[in-house]
């Protein structure tokens, strides 16, 4: 940093001094802030004559002159460079003015005053006094912080005071400045209670530290700077500050322990005070340690002995190298530097400068020389030290440690294991083993922490590195638990705190145990954070109290403290009433109240009783009341299902509980008594259904709707005249709602069903029986790989043959859309069969399909198809690309003009009136699919196909509706299925995508 020239303002004038001789004489040029600049110019400045010193008056202007300067003298044989001078012209510092509040802390606790001085030209000493210039008495409680704050490891009552000033000085500018007065309240902790149980409020503690903060710091000096560290910490009883410098026995000599124990100082420090340096401050509660990493940074060097000449005569010396290739080299370069007096510094020693150095020097008197052999050997390091090892008592650990050395000495390297300054290398105790650089202990306990220090030793040199074994536990217990501050339900619980071991106290419990009811069972009452001592319980009356306390922290439980004395609370009314009231109606004209009782620590004194109160909402009657000493009540003979108000209160020989809350609550509820009416079912396809029904009204549910139940079950199948009941199915679907989804039916069967309302009593009447069919279902069928003359069938068995299928009757026919029909053909097929390669089918022809399933006791009803067959042209243009020859486009375009001619004429004769007839198209293409072979039996099948086509399979009532199925679904089975109150149900999907569509209300029975 530059030298700095303070322009003071009771100084008369301020010279920059710069003087050189030479031959011949020097000429001087300055600079300010690295820009060349010419005093001899400015005419307000003062100059010398031979000289570059220049003189800046005091005119009261000084503030433009402020800057970094330097001198430069020049000849012809070089140039010299001063160091450069910083001019500042000083602001007088001053503390900011504010309003302080007075800090009003307990007796026993620490406090901070802080200064915060203002920046000004150092030094800068700080003094705490009072208003009248009294100085703040320091001592091991209380001290001055190098950051100036003035701190109180504990406050007393004789710390009140309303003038505490901060006075901050600046020598070099004859300033002193003060900070607005603070003022300091300490609050005694005596109270009445402590004078008659004779218990101190005082809460002793272990230390902690109010300054530094953490576990560890580190410094950075360079060599021959000032090292300082400070600890200043706080407890009770005032701790003391210890100072440890790790691997050693004691601190370094030039070290000196200030301001009673709490500073540490090393002036002009070198490479031998580096290091790792340790705060410890005790009292009988414990101990809190702080790490100080202390790193000097400076260059090695080495000097030879100078040259001692024998004349005063000047002479003249040459320094030569000869290194272990017998060259020999006059030494120059950076890192060489020979001084006045003859002697060699080399600066940063490397390995090339091994050899033998010769330094010759004459004058007129004669000749001398001298010779120095050097030899530079690897430095001795630690490339893998000890680290910091935390671990449980009663675990084996390992240090580690690992150096790197000179070779040639060899056999002289050994690495020692110290603890605490003393040698473990040979020790006696069998739990310590050394092996090759590793120092492993076994089964280790609190009286194994503490420093490790690994020396890698030479007889050149050595390397040190410390390690610290910290063993943690969970904490102690507790100690003097105690009470104080007795108050009927109340009482303030204090203790302090046992050695946490290493593992901060992350929260105190509470236990409790009580006389009367569970007399040995300790519960817990409460959890306080591990920086708190004491706590303020809230107690229940009538109750026999004893009390413990245990820690944890991140190991885990500490074991309890000694219980306190007995503790007696008088007794009193209630503080609560009964909580989690339920009232339940499980017959219609009775009404069952329960709730939780009061536990018995809670009765608050003896005789504990409830009253029930109840009456009917809305009528104006009195209240019905009843003293019981159980915890549930039956009211009988009330009416089915109606609104009552109930409120229980507690009381006690000594009173009652306070006032309750009311609730309501209906009383017992009965069946439903009626049914869903206008019932009406929609067959959606062969195995589903919606059915609707309109809602009960309320007042005939007789309790809380539960939902709805449909029950149906299958009368026949329809194949079969005669009607059997089939297995009943129960659906149930929650919730206030009037239609559901039924799936899973059989196909081509007779069903019938009823829906009835539900209630937590059961089931209502169910309504009349509403009659359904299901119509039949069909195979999926379909045609691919249309070609010229052939096509190929494929189709799937139906899901319910009724019947084992014995073949396939498949039927096809030319259907060209004109009034002649080709043949119908017709094949039978064998059941194993699922494809079919039709041939010597024509070209360009639309052909219509049917296939039957048959069993032994007929076939069912068809599914068709409608393909066209492949023209002539599409082949052609796969057999040499006929489509590019002339005649073939022209046979194209009259095509197109003769189907152009056709569609004219069309639309002409239909906007003249002509019609269609549907009923001669029908009448030409007969529904083969409407006639089975055999009339009175059936395969059922199953039909994929997403649209109808001509002669499709028709609906019960006539219509086909293709539309998807929005609701959800249930399965039938044999037992009852629930649904969710909207009609969701994961089940089964067995229908088709195309639905039939059937409603039938009442009795009346649609007919296929």
């Amino acid at each position: 940093s530059p030298a700095s020239l303070i322009a003071f303002p009771f100084e008369e004038n301020f010279p920059m001094k710069c003087e050189a001789t030479g031959n011949p004489g020097p000429e001087f040029r300055w600079t300010k802030n690295g820009q060349d600049f010419d005093p001899y110019q400015d005419l307000r400045l003062i100059t010398l004559d031979d000289s570059g010193t220049f003189i800046i008056p005091n005119n009261g202007n000084l503030t433009e002159f402020q800057g970094n300067y330097r001198c430069f003298a020049t000849n012809k044989l070089g140039t010299a460079m001063s160091e450069e001078i910083e001019f500042v012209v000083p602001n007088v510092p001053k503390f900011p003015k504010e309003i302080i509040d007075p800090i009003e802390v307990m007796e026993g606790q620490s406090v901070i005053l802080e200064c915060n001085p203002p920046k000004g030209i150092p030094p800068l000493e700080i003094y705490w006094m009072t208003i009248r210039l009294q100085h703040i008495e320091q001592d091991e409680r209380v001290s001055v912080g190098l950051n100036g704050n003035l701190y109180f490891s504990n406050a007393i009552k004789t710390d009140s005071r309303r003038d505490y000033c901060c006075f901050a000085a600046f020598p070099r500018i004859r300033t002193i400045v003060q900070k607005t007065a603070m003022s300091v309240v300490v609050k005694s902790k005596v109270t009445v209670s402590d004078i008659h149980w004779g218990s101190n409020s005082l809460l002793e503690r272990k230390p902690s530290l109010l300054t530094p903060t953490g576990k560890e710091s580190h410094t950075y000096l360079m060599k021959g700077e000032d090292l300082q560290l400070e600890c200043i910490a706080e407890g009770f009883p005032t701790p003391k500050v210890e100072w440890v410098k790790i691997g050693y026995h004691e601190l370094p000599e030039r070290a000196e322990v200030e301001s009673h124990g709490k500073l540490l100082t090393v002036e002009m420090v070198n490479e031998e005070d580096e290091g790792k340096y340790m705060c410890r401050a005790k009292n009988p509660h414990g101990e809190v340690v702080h790490y100080f990493h202390v790193t000097v940074e400076g260059e090695g060097t080495l000097l030879f002995t100078q040259l001692v000449l024998f004349s005063e005569n000047d002479p003249v010396g040459l320094w030569l190298h000869r290194s272990k290739a017998d060259s020999a080299n006059a030494v120059e370069g950076e890192r060489f530097s020979v001084h006045k007096n003859g002697s060699l510094e080399i600066h940063n020693i490397m390995k090339e400068d091994m050899g033998e150095y010769s330094c010759f020097a004459q004058n007129t008197e004669g000749k001398v020389a001298i010779a120095a052999t050097l030899e530079v050997k690897d430095p001795t390091r630690i490339v893998d030290p000890p680290r910091d090892l935390r671990v449980l008592a009663g675990t084996t650990i390992q240090f580690s440690c690992q150096a790197e050395f000179d070779p040639s000495i060899v056999d002289d390297f050994e690495i020692l294991w110290e603890k605490d300054g003393m040698a473990l290398n040979g020790s006696e105790n069998a739990r310590y083993i050394l092996n090759d650089g590793v120092l492993e202990i076994i089964n280790v306990s609190f009286g194994d922490q503490g420093f490790y220090v690994c020396v890698a030793r030479t007889p050149v040199d050595q390397d040190v590195a410390v390690a610290q074994l910290s063993v943690v536990d969970v904490p102690d217990p507790p100690e003097d638990v105690i009470l104080s501050e007795h108050n009927g339900r109340s009482v303030k619980l204090q203790w302090i705190p046992g050695d946490d071991h290493n593992s901060s106290i992350t929260e105190f419990v509470i236990e409790f145990e009580e006389s009367q009811h569970e007399p040995g069972s300790w519960r817990e009452m409460m959890r306080v954070p591990g920086n708190h001592h004491s706590a303020l319980l809230k107690l229940h009356s009538h109750v026999d109290y004893r009390f413990r306390v245990y820690a944890i922290n991140e190991v885990g439980r500490g074991r309890p403290s000694q219980a306190t004395e007995r503790y007696k609370t008088p007794a009193s009314a209630p503080d609560k009433n009964p909580e989690n009231i339920k009232i339940e109606g499980h017959l219609p004209h009775e009404m069952d109240i329960n709730w939780e009782p009061l536990s018995p620590i809670e009765h608050n004194g003896p005789g504990l009783e409830y009253k029930v109160s109840y009456r009917r909402q809305g009528t104006g009657e009195d209240w019905m009341e009843h003293m019981v000493k159980r915890h549930s009540f039956l009211v009988k003979n009330t009416p089915t299902f109606v609104l009552y108000e109930i409120k229980i209160q507690t009381k006690n020989h000594v009173g009652w509980g306070p006032d309750p809350k009311i609730i309501t609550a209906y009383s017992g509820e009965d069946f439903p008594s009626a049914a869903p009416e206008d019932v009406a079912v929609d067959v959606m396809n062969n195995t589903m259904m919606k059915v609707r029904w309109d809602h009960v009204h309320k007042d005939k549910l007789n309790g809380h709707l539960g939902g709805y139940r449909i029950s149906y079950w299958r009368l026949r199948s329809l194949l079969d005249s005669k009607k059997t009941h089939g297995d009943k199915h129960t659906l149930t679907f929650s919730g206030e709602r009037n239609h559901a989804l039924v799936t899973g039916l059989r196909p081509f069967s007779e069903f019938s069903l009823i829906v009835m309302a539900f209630n937590s009593r059961g089931n209502g009447p169910g309504s009349h029986p509403v009659s359904f069919k299901t119509p039949e279902g069909v195979a999926a069928f379909s045609a691919t790989n249309i070609q010229k003359h052939k096509v190929t069938l494929t189709w799937s068995p139906p899901v319910d043959a009724n019947g084992v299928i014995i073949g396939f009757i498949l039927q096809y026919q030319l259907i060209n859309d004109t009034d002649e029909l080709g043949s119908l053909m017709t094949l039978n097929i064998s059941a194993d069969s699922n494809k079919l390669h039709l041939q010597d089918l024509e070209a360009l022809s639309k052909y219509k399909f049917y296939l039957r399933c048959c069993t032994r006791v007929g076939c069912g009803p068809a599914v068709s198809e409608e393909r066209t067959t492949v023209p002539e042209a599409s082949l052609a243009s796969i057999h040499g690309g006929i489509s590019n020859q002339g005649w073939f486009i022209g046979l194209m375009c009259a095509i197109a003009l003769l189907t152009l001619i056709v569609l004219i004429a069309c639309f002409v004769n239909r906007n003249k009136g002509g019609k269609y007839s549907v009923k001669e198209k029908e009448d030409l293409h007969p529904d083969l699919e409407s006639q089975g072979i055999n009339g009175d039996t059936f395969c059922e099948y199953s039909d994929n196909d997403e649209k109808p086509l001509k002669s499709s399979q028709h609906s019960l009532n006539g219509d086909l509706k293709g539309r998807d199925s929005g609701d959800s679904m249930v399965d039938y089975g044999d037992e009852d299925a629930h649904f969710h109150e909207d009609g969701s149900f994961i089940g089964e999907y067995s229908g088709r995508k195309e639905r039939v569509s059937m409603e039938i209300k009442g009795n009346n029975q649609s007919t296929a």
